[in-house]
């Protein structure tokens, strides 16, 4: 009996030996003949690509598993509802209090991921600290949602 071993790299790790690579290659290139711009651009592309489906597949397992869970109990209605009132959010402006501290925070839910079997939203927010606007993507329980406005 043979055992295949795969030594198999994330799309993030394959990208970061690419930039090394091209890094590598940059510094030793003959300048009379440069490298070509469009294939290293059309090989990033392709990194990207694969790191999101990377991402798209990781979260499909997620919500494929909590879908298994499902039966039809109570905790598996209240499971759904949540999974269906999250998505309802996502688009909209949302006011939250942040586990941190006990400021409320105001921004626009991008995205739903799943964390210990629990929708969770994406919102992008806004902060200004001394004149300086930041702009970040903070992970949001739907515990936490004070306030829901349509854009």
């Amino acid at each position: 009996m043979s055992t295949v071993i795969s030594d198999t790299k994330s799309a993030s790790q394959q990208k970061i030996d690419f930039m090394n690579l091209m890094i590598e290659e940059m510094r030793n290139q003959n300048p009379l003949e440069p490298m070509n711009n469009q294939q290293m651009a059309a090989q990033m592309a392709q990194f990207s690509q694969l790191e999101q489906s990377e991402s798209m597949n990781t979260n499909l397992l997620t919500i494929n598993d909590t879908i298994g869970k499902l039966n039809t109990s109570f905790a598996g209605a209240m499971m759904v509802a949540q999974y269906e009132f999250a998505k309802s959010l996502l688009g909209q402006n949302v006011s939250f209090t942040p586990v941190t501290d006990g400021t409320t925070l105001q921004g626009k839910a991008e995205k739903l991921h799943f964390e210990q079997n629990q929708p969770v939203l994406d919102v992008r927010v806004k902060t200004q600290t001394d004149g300086n606007t930041t702009e970040s993507v903070v992970p949001v329980k739907l515990e936490q949602i004070v306030e829901i406005a349509s854009l």
